[in-house]
């Protein structure tokens, strides 16, 4: 246990995109990973899901694994609306904040899955700890 507090000391942006459909909150099928923390932990603030083009409405299910991906466990899910992109219309853009969302070590991880099968891209904004 750390007898000081710890900071965020580098800065990571990290990036996954997937198209394969997984309606499965149980941990099971396909589910992208999209930051692994590092050694001595890392703070993730932040995770945008930005869908890259037309999209159906759908649902981003968010898992985390303290096992290096052997088992994983559903913890969120943001809904995406429909949008028509266009030279007038953005691509859908979704954001969630977390205070708390600690990946201890480089075991832990947060992934995804999407239930439509369309290209979404999602971003973990935080950094590796002190």
């Amino acid at each position: 246990m750390a007898t000081t507090p710890q900071f965020i000391n580098t800065p990571r942006i990290a990036h996954a995109n997937t198209a394969t459909a997984n309606t499965a909150i149980d941990g099971t099928g396909t589910i992208t990973e999209v930051i692994q923390g590092a050694t001595g932990g890392t703070r993730v603030l932040e995770l945008v899901v930005k869908l890259a083009a037309t999209s159906a409405a759908a649902q981003v299910n968010l898992f985390l694994t303290t096992d290096s991906g052997t088992t994983w466990r559903h913890f969120d899910s943001v809904t995406v609306s429909a949008a028509t992109v266009s030279t007038t219309v953005a691509s859908n853009r979704t954001s969630r904040t977390y205070a708390n969302l600690l990946l201890a070590s480089s075991a832990h991880r947060v992934g995804f899955t999407t239930t439509i099968a369309q290209s979404t891209n999602v971003f973990a904004l935080g950094g590796d700890l002190t």
